[in-house]
């Protein structure tokens, strides 16, 4: 399966037949953009929980690992149960995403190619409102966002 994650507005996730993925709440929607920002590297999940939460709890990192399972299972509905995650991996102390596909990166990719008017107006397209919409002002999402 083929998953888009969109990041240039709200937080959303598209399978290969273009069909939304239920990605649930607020902080799982931020969670998500988190792993995205991170382009692939592993986030441990102490960095997790202090970018989530101004102040965590202390169910801070039984929540994070809530919301990595609710993702995962959204993100690959068909993965069979106890068998490793593809996309939303467990690495060393905390997760990357890897094999998605963003919108943001696109964007990147298509501005940083030979200008091509159709290839500029498809990515243009995809803009859908300010750039990690669902993450208010998080210090972690200002590179990305300014970029």
């Amino acid at each position: 399966m083929s998953v888009t994650v969109g990041v240039l507005g709200p937080v959303v996730a598209h399978d290969a037949e273009g069909r939304a993925l239920p990605l649930g709440g607020p902080r799982h929607r931020e969670l998500l953009a988190r792993l995205v920002v991170a382009r692939g590297r592993v986030v441990p999940v102490p960095v997790l929980v202090d970018d989530l939460w101004d102040v965590p709890s202390d169910g801070a990192v039984a929540a994070v690992r809530t919301f990595v399972a609710a993702l995962r299972r959204a993100l690959e509905p068909a993965r069979p149960p106890r068998t490793p995650a593809r996309l939303l991996v467990t690495e060393g102390p905390g997760y990357a995403l890897r094999g998605v596909a963003v919108d943001a990166w696109r964007v990147e990719e298509t501005l940083a190619a030979p200008a091509e008017l159709p290839a500029l107006e498809d990515v243009l397209a995809t803009w859908r409102g300010p750039a990690l919409a669902d993450v208010g002002d998080r210090p972690w999402a200002a590179p990305d966002r300014a970029r």
